[in-house]
């Protein structure tokens, strides 16, 4: 699993061919915490088909500003460097694997 920052984004996520998808959390946040094993699982599952890649909010505000990111857990799903779907909030495994595949 990739950690992102602003100096990194725009190589790892923009630039990347396929689908990635970027998890933006805190360490405060307690939703977060609880969907991390999930998109770990996620990670293993689906690699080699998908990016997966976290962005600690504490560690900058222009990428969070460039999409829009208010609330944590966000999910960003980014195909080919084009943001492609969203999801906020804890989410079940099975839904976020649903999600997953249909942008595959």
């Amino acid at each position: 699993m990739i950690e992102l920052n602003d100096n990194n984004f725009e190589a790892e996520v923009l630039k990347a061919e396929g689908l990635v998808m970027v998890d933006f959390w805190a360490v405060w946040c307690g939703p977060c915490r609880s969907l991390a094993p999930i998109v770990e699982e996620i990670a293993a599952e689906y690699q080699g088909k998908l990016k997966v890649a976290k962005y600690d909010v504490e560690g900058g505000t222009d990428i969070l500003a460039q999409f829009g990111v208010r609330n944590i857990p966000t999910l960003l799903f980014f195909k080919n460097g084009e943001l492609v779907d969203k999801s906020t909030g804890l989410v079940a495994k099975g839904k976020l694997s649903e999600k997953i595949n249909s942008l595959l």
